[in-house]
C-alpha cells in the first residue's frame, strides 16, 4: 500500500458545482515503503470533485511520481484504491469549504456503510483488473487482509 505524505493543492477553483484541485511540484508526494516519490505534472495534474455528490469525476487522470530516475504512473482511481488519498481529500475539502455538516447518528451510520460498500466494490473491480492483466503483485496486495465469507457445508 502507498500512503500520501503531502497533498496541498497549488491552486483551487470552484466552477458551478465542481471543485478543481490543481497540483504542482513539491505539493504532492507519496510514500512507497520508506521511499518518498514526488509528484511531477507530466500527465495529470488535477483532481475534479463534484460538490453535489462529493465524488471524484476524473478517475482516469494519470498521476506521475518520481524518485531519482524511477517513476510511478498511477491512474487516479488506482491511487484512491491503494492509498489513503481519500483521507487527505476529505481534509482538504473540510479546510477549504468547511464541509463538515451536522449529521444525525443514523445518517452517519448509513454514510459509513455506503462508503464501505463502495470501497469493497472498487477493490473487487481492481482484483478483476489484476486478474485480467495477470498482475500477481497487484492481486496479492488487493487480496491481503480480505476475509472470505463463512460458508457452512453439510
Amino acid at each position: 500500500m502507498l500512503s500520501v505524505k503531502r497533498m496541498t493543492p497549488f491552486y483551487t477553483s470552484k466552477e458551478d458545482f465542481r471543485l478543481r484541485l490543481v497540483f504542482a511540484y513539491q505539493y504532492f508526494s507519496i510514500l512507497k515503503g520508506q521511499e518518498v516519490f514526488q509528484f511531477v505534472p507530466i500527465e495529470g495534474k488535477e483532481i475534479v470533485i463534484n460538490m453535489k455528490s462529493l465524488q471524484v469525476e476524473n478517475l482516469g487522470e494519470v498521476f506521475v511520481f518520481q524518485r531519482g530516475s524511477r517513476f510511478i504512473r498511477l491512474p487516479l482511481y488506482q491511487l484512491l484504491l491503494i492509498s489513503d488519498l481519500h483521507l487527505h481529500l476529505s481534509g482538504v475539502l473540510e479546510g477549504i469549504f468547511h464541509l463538515a455538516p451536522e449529521l444525525s447518528e443514523p445518517q452517519a451510520r448509513e454514510i459509513e456503510q455506503l462508503i464501505g460498500e463502495l470501497e469493497l466494490e472498487n477493490r473487487l473491480r481492481m482484483i478483476d483488473y489484476a486478474l485480467e492483466n495477470n498482475d500477481k503483485a497487484l492481486f496479492t496486495e488487493l487480496t491481503e487482509g480480505m476475509r472470505t465469507p463463512n460458508v457452512q457445508t453439510e
